[in-house]
């Protein structure tokens, strides 16, 4: 049985309210089909990217930008100053700051990361963060913490965040940020469910979160979307992405059109 997986578009209301699509991938430092990642990208049209093991070492800035360009995108923040989470974004985006968090590091461990920004859609604000959680149970668990954190800190009324969990949705690191932000997934299903591994995917370890008020129109592996090829999903990472359509309320005035001269 064909599924296909329709999302509203993106756009802004007449009141300030906007429509955006968001796009979260671990994309394993692009070492692997990045055309087909790219394909994969535009065809989704995001206005936010949320990449996990984005490049981290040799000419990882123009890596990154040029991946960013083959999808019509701009790079936002993140990177190897992150520890790999970073955001990419559309030009319809108002960006007004960014930030990347370094957390703490546990001996014989990897070191991880946040990429955050405060961005504009319309008259909607919104805090955004990319993470990609620790391997190790009780460090994952604290840096679940941190996130909501983080998040509670960024001075905005919605936010999104999404990454790479390395937990299922029954683990407590998961529920602990699921406690306080709406899974996607859990919310409004859409396409796919399962993110990890592409060649038999039998578990949902990737997601994306926003916090109430934020309307969930849809949230899936983009199994279905249209432009989007099984075999482009295999060949671009170790992960299958997750899309989300979100409808965020207009938080600060929109930008009035100027008045048309009169003949």
């Amino acid at each position: 049985m064909l599924i296909v997986m329709l999302l509203p578009n993106s756009r802004t209301e007449s009141d300030g309210t906007a429509v955006i699509r968001v796009l979260s991938h671990n994309i394993r430092s692009m070492r692997d089909d990045t055309a087909a990642l790219a394909r994969v990208i535009r065809a989704c049209a995001p206005d936010l990217v949320l990449l996990q093991e984005a490049p981290r070492f040799f000419r990882w800035r123009k890596k990154l930008a040029r991946l960013a360009a083959a999808c019509d995108l701009v790079v936002l923040t993140g990177g190897a100053t992150a520890a790999g989470p970073a955001v990419l974004c559309s030009l319809r985006a108002a960006v007004e700051r960014t930030e990347d968090v370094l957390l703490p590091l546990t001996p014989g461990l990897h070191r991880r990361g946040f990429a955050t920004a405060v961005v504009r859609f319309g008259g909607a604000r919104l805090g955004v963060l990319s993470c990609h959680l620790s391997l190790d149970k009780d460090e994952r668990y604290e840096q679940a913490g941190m996130l909501l954190d983080r998040l509670a800190g960024m001075g905005v009324e919605h936010a999104v965040a999404g990454g790479d969990l390395n937990e299922r949705p029954d683990g407590p690191a998961f529920r602990r940020i699921s406690g306080l932000l709406q899974d996607g997934w859990a919310i409004a299903a859409r396409g796919a469910e399962h993110t990890w591994t592409p060649a038999d995917p039998y578990q949902r370890i990737d997601a994306v979160f926003a916090t109430r008020g934020i309307e969930v129109l849809g949230c899936g592996v983009p199994i279905g979307h249209p432009g989007v090829t099984e075999s482009d999903l295999r060949a671009a990472s170790d992960h299958l992405p997750v899309l989300a359509a979100l409808r965020v309320p207009a938080t600060v005035p929109a930008t009035p059109r100027a008045a048309k001269p009169r003949p």
